[in-house]
């Protein structure tokens, strides 16, 4: 059985030890040491007795350290103690970092042994002085030095335990922004899709007594949004799990579909009228960029259909010199909206957040009775306007 460090034992276990010691040896000192202070002459047993009773005293040292300290220098003065003496000592500074007290407490029980030694031995000279001081400041250092490095390890201990807080709150921040940014990139990639497919199914119940063309080409629409979802929702999930992203064959295009006229022609193929207007080459512009712009375009395009069924869609990108401007405004609506397709919430404020990580702003309110989302990205400090003709 592996012994216990002293350190990790009870303090009050430790205090019974300190005691005992104490206690012992200075009953066997009682009869070996030259001093007996003040009681020199009487009986060993009487000096032993007095000396055991010096020593139980510790007992109390770390709840009235000062008040057993002060008894402990007087009683070696009476019956000259000094390893009660010692122990004291070193509780003193172990508990105590002022150095006024301790230089107070050096001289004190300094001047206490040399009286407790001369009153035994009266011709004491200086090799007895040094034993005394030696007694006194060697316990006082020692103790001060182990109350350091336990404040010490105190402080680590406790930056530590603050670090591991700071690092769990860190982490479960960063849980939760990826778990609200994985819910804006599916409500972004696969709710616009979705979207799309009830939108066109709702248009083959309405026109059920079209003919089979009308139907064949919803049809296809519901098809092509449903196959573009499911590559999508799998390119999300590659991320989430990479492994089972790369264990099977990519079917989806590597670079993201960020055109503006194929997205204004499928969104007038399920029956929007849409106009858009182009100014300059927003193609030049860098990736991120052309992203958001298609993920606001693609975004209001879906509220547009959900919200205000039969209204005109007006989309006006201009690349100018001091930056990007996009409006997309739709007119009231022309008929009544559905109840198929409920919000999520994520839209604007995920587009809103995408939109300010490039330094820009979004603007999304009522206009006309219809709405208008407006967008602005500027172009970096010192960079040429790449979308400018």
């Amino acid at each position: 059985m592996a012994a216990t460090p002293l350190s990790r034992w009870p303090p009050r276990r430790v205090d019974a030890l300190v005691t005992v010691v104490v206690v012992v040896l200075g009953i066997v000192d009682a009869w070996v040491k030259p001093s007996s202070g003040l009681l020199t002459g009487l009986p060993t047993p009487v000096i032993a007795a007095c000396a055991a009773g010096v020593g139980v005293t510790l007992w109390w040292r770390r709840r009235w350290p000062y008040l057993v300290a002060d008894f402990v220098i007087v009683m070696h003065v009476v019956s000259f103690t000094p390893v009660a003496l010692a122990a004291a000592m070193y509780t003193v500074g172990s508990l105590d970092r002022r150095l006024k007290v301790l230089v107070a407490y050096g001289v004190v029980g300094f001047a206490a042994g040399l009286a407790g030694l001369r009153g035994g031995l009266p011709n004491a000279g200086v090799r007895e002085a040094g034993y005394s001081l030696a007694a006194i400041v060697g316990p006082l250092a020692v103790g001060y030095a182990v109350g350091v490095r336990r404040d010490l390890t105190a402080a680590v201990q406790a930056r530590v335990a603050d670090l591991e807080r700071e690092n769990l709150l860190l982490d479960e921040r960063a849980r939760a922004e990826e778990r609200s940014e994985i819910a804006r990139e599916m409500h972004d990639v696969v709710g616009h899709r979705v979207s799309n497919m009830v939108l066109a199914a709702g248009g083959l119940a309405i026109g059920a007594s079209t003919g089979p063309a009308e139907t064949a080409r919803a049809a296809e629409l519901i098809r092509s949004d449903g196959r573009q979802a499911l590559e999508e929702l799998r390119e999300i999930l590659g991320v989430l799990a990479p492994g089972r992203a790369a264990a099977g064959p990519a079917t989806g295009t590597s670079e993201p579909d960020v055109d503006l006229t194929r997205l204004v022609a499928h969104a007038r193929e399920r029956g929007q009228q849409v106009a858009l207007r182009v100014n300059g080459y927003p193609e030049t512009l860098p990736l991120p960029v052309q992203r958001a712009l298609h993920r606001v375009v693609r975004e209001s395009l879906t509220n547009a259909a959900k919200h205000a069924p039969g209204a005109d869609v007006r989309v006006e990108l201009d690349c100018r010199a001091d930056g990007v401007h996009l409006d997309v405004v739709n007119t009231a609506p022309t008929r009544a909206p559905s109840d198929d397709l409920p919000s999520g919430g994520h839209g604007v404020v995920g587009l809103t957040e995408r939109v300010a990580l490039l330094g820009g702003t979004l603007t999304a309110e009522p206009r006309d009775g219809g709405f208008l989302v407006s967008v602005f990205v500027p172009h970096r400090r010192g960079a040429p306007a790449r979308g400018a003709p």
